[in-house]
């Protein structure tokens, strides 16, 4: 039998019309002579009627089902009486009378239900992937995913974007995270690496005349898992030559437009905010500031400096800073417990406590309530906050690292606790104008704040040209996207000159022969004739997660790792043979051996 619809596309059009459908067994009901089955496929869900009046070898057929058999069944549509009309499926309005039906092949019991909202655990999901896909909002998922690469597609084709595939395979360079290297038979002792991004190469595309080039590129980097991160995932990458910050940004806001409106049918307003680093730390302690709820943080170290608090006092003095958010009604939300927890919590940013005053009709309650008696002080806290009676106050005191740390988690997660964020929104914004370098306290040494291949802005390339100047004092031409919260990409105009390339590197640490050992070959590619070019690049499973509204971007990734960095389907990563092994003069030591 050929197969004329999907089940979950058959409504009320059909009825009176004889149709053929395949699919899995979801459900069976057993009424004594008449068998219900509701028969699922990638388009949902029907209900087939099974009974001796409509064909007595199909409701033999239908005696022998059971849950994820495979079927194929003909039978003539109808309507529901309007008792039976079952307004939760798309397709209830309907059922199939079946006249003809045929086993295509038996199934064990699975290990969990194929339903939504299932409650297992991550692993056993994965260990039985094929089977949690089968899952209704595990598809959608996935098929939602399906829609933001072909509107991608379409948009950059479009635009007189070149979709052009760069190595998989290619030389190991420090560009942030752990390479995964793949050992070569053929060279002994020498390695590839699999890409981190296909940063350099598209640049290289630039200067080979290309000009518009795009890819879905799979990238890989070795490095500790959590939500947003797997070791192997997928960016929407594009490179544009002869284009400015604004031009990137605008194709960018294009391409986003469009896939919002293909993939959910939302409209979005463009353009998109602007905001500087320097502002979003400042205003949100965050450069991926969530701006769809305010509590903002309010700077007081003007105010604290001439009260006598030590903590506060002290702050300033050392060159630190004092903010705090004020949590409308928070007075009444939280508990000197609940307050004392965070207070815990927050020192893994390097907070030393919390401090907090509750706003009352007669002034502030609290711990440190007493300091603040004065009513000068008082108003200009108040009005410096805009906070009212009822508000909790939450104060930070130290260096701006940790100040804006402590204060942009405890934003987001009162929020979040208290319900204050309207997750119908989609609230895009670029963040702009971002340092060149930072600090990286576990390294202690300056690092890209992007990549080494960024430009500084026009006015502070002297700060790397001049010997005389600290070059990380820089900001750079570089932008990232940000939704709800969330960095879904980001970019950057690039250096396009060996001399200011050289530069970059040695302000990064790299000597002359380091540079020219890692990155030569780049280095004499700038020689002939770089045009000026710059690019962005989004994280699709990010990008997906966050349009399907799913916690996790595993659930938006056929085949993922697990959080360990194990797929659990085939149990990969696993040993390989010796002889794999002699074949590239590979020896494994055994863990006691090496000891």
């Amino acid at each position: 039998m050929k197969r004329t619809t999907y089940a979950g596309l058959v409504n009320e059009e059909f009825i009176g019309q004889e149709v053929v459908l395949k699919g899995w067994v979801q459900k069976r009901r057993d009424l004594g002579g008449l068998i219900f089955i509701d028969l699922r496929d990638v388009k949902g869900i029907v209900q087939l009627v099974f009974s001796e009046e409509y064909g007595e070898e199909a409701l033999k057929v239908a005696d022998e089902l059971r849950g994820e058999y495979v079927i194929e069944a003909k039978g003539k549509v109808v309507a529901r009486s309007e008792k039976e009309v079952n307004d939760n499926m798309k397709t209830g309005k309907i059922e199939v009378d079946i006249t003809e039906a045929k086993i295509l092949a038996t199934a064990k019991t699975p290990p969990f239900y194929i339903q939504d909202n299932i409650n297992v655990s991550d692993d056993l999901r994965l260990k039985y992937r094929y089977l949690d896909l089968r899952r209704p909002e595990m598809q959608k998922a996935i098929l939602l995913r399906n829609r933001i690469i072909q509107s991608v597609h379409s948009f950059f084709d479009s635009q007189e974007f070149i979709d052009i595939e760069t190595p998989t395979l290619t030389k190991s360079t420090p560009e942030g995270a752990r390479d995964y290297l793949v050992p070569s038979r053929v060279y002994p002792g020498s390695f590839y690496a699999l890409p981190q991004s296909p940063q350099q190469f598209k640049q290289l595309l630039m200067g080979a005349g290309f000009d518009k080039y795009y890819q879905i590129a799979r990238c890989y980097r070795d490095e500790d898992l959590r939500g947003d991160r797997q070791p192997e995932f997928t960016q929407i990458d594009m490179e544009m030559s002869f284009a400015d910050q604004e031009e990137i940004e605008d194709v960018t806001e294009g391409l986003i437009a469009k896939v919002m409106k293909d993939a959910l049918g939302v409209e979005v307003k463009l353009p998109f905010e602007r905001m500087s680093w320097d502002e979003s730390m400042s205003r949100f302690g965050t450069d991926q500031p969530d701006v769809r709820f305010g509590m903002e943080l309010k700077d007081l170290s003007d105010i604290m400096k001439d009260v006598d608090f030590k903590v506060f006092k002290s702050a300033v003095e050392n060159g630190g800073q004092v903010k705090a958010i004020a949590v409308p009604g928070g007075a009444d939300l939280y508990s000197r417990k609940d307050l004392d927890q965070y207070g815990q919590y927050v020192e893994r940013f390097g907070a030393k406590g919390l401090a907090w005053l509750k706003v009352t009709d007669d002034g502030f309650s609290g711990p440190i309530a007493k300091f603040f008696k004065d009513d000068d002080v008082r108003e200009k806290m108040l009005a410096a906050t805009d906070a009212k009676t009822g508000d909790l106050l939450l104060f930070a005191a130290d260096n701006s690292r940790v100040v804006a740390s402590t204060l942009g988690y405890l934003r987001v997660a009162i929020a979040k606790e208290q319900n204050m964020i309207d997750e119908s929104k989609f609230a895009f914004l670029w963040i702009i104008n971002w340092p060149l370098f930072e600090y990286d306290v576990d390294l202690k040494r300056y690092v890209a704040a992007h990549h080494p291949f960024t430009m500084p802005n026009e006015e502070d390339v002297h700060y790397l040209t001049n010997s005389d100047e600290d070059p990380h004092k820089a900001y750079a031409q570089s932008y990232d996207i940000i939704l709800n919260g969330l960095e879904l990409g980001g970019g950057s105009i690039r250096i396009h000159t060996r001399e200011l390339q050289e530069k970059m590197f040695e302000a990064l640490g790299f000597t002359k022969d380091s540079a020219e050992s890692q990155f030569g070959y780049f280095l004499n590619a700038l020689d002939y004739g770089f045009p000026p070019h710059g690019g962005l690049a989004i994280g699709l499973d990010r990008f997906a997660r966050l349009l399907a509204d799913r916690e996790n971007i595993r659930d938006v990734i056929a085949f993922p790792k697990n959080s360990k960095a194990v797929e659990p389907l085939t149990s990969a990563p696993q040993p390989v043979a010796n002889k794999q092994l002699d074949d590239l003069g590979i020896f494994v030591a055994d863990k006691d051996e090496e000891k």
